[in-house]
């Protein structure tokens, strides 16, 4: 396992659409492990691949670690099946845009189909802060950051602010 570097915004590999993965071996196991190692290393909650420069459909989560409680969830060319129609709105940080949390609005609960390192297929329901980050983590997949969660003109405006921030 290793530290990976993560890409922060605007890198254009972070709004690329990424490709499913045809076969699961021993490279998406080693970088499943890197990032555990990188998400846990950054103080995250969630990390998709892009976010280490891999454009492939994987991404990991763990709602529960900072609570106590590791939960570890690696989702391997995940899908959103369904979502549910109520919604909320939580402050939601992310590691490529670092010190930088935006409120967003997402879909409470989400029902979701994924592989797991061997291959195997889980379908499960998620809501709270799993609904929450396994959302986020697909988004990248998509070549979304948060930023694209806003209208074009509030993105912009966002997106300035978080620019004069680095500076």
């Amino acid at each position: 396992m290793s530290l990976r570097e993560i890409l922060h915004w605007p890198d254009p590999r972070l709004a690329e659409i990424c490709d499913a993965v045809p076969e699961i071996g021993a490279h998406i196991a080693a970088l499943v492990a890197d990032m555990f190692e990188t998400m846990y290393d950054a103080n995250g909650r969630g990390l998709a691949a892009p976010q280490v420069g891999e454009l492939v459909r994987v991404f990991v989560m763990d709602a529960g670690w900072k609570e106590g409680t590791k939960t570890p969830i690696a989702m391997i060319n995940p899908q959103i099946l369904t979502s549910s129609d109520d919604s909320v709105e939580i402050e939601e940080g992310c590691l490529s845009i670092p010190d930088f949390p935006l409120t967003v609005r997402r879909p409470a609960r989400v029902k979701m189909l994924w592989q797991d390192l061997q291959g195997a297929p889980h379908q499960a329901w998620l809501d709270g802060a799993e609904a929450r980050i396994a959302q986020h983590e697909h988004a990248h997949l998509l070549g979304r950051v948060i930023f694209d969660e806003f209208a074009p003109e509030e993105a912009g405006r966002l997106q300035a602010r978080y620019l004069e921030r680095r500076t």
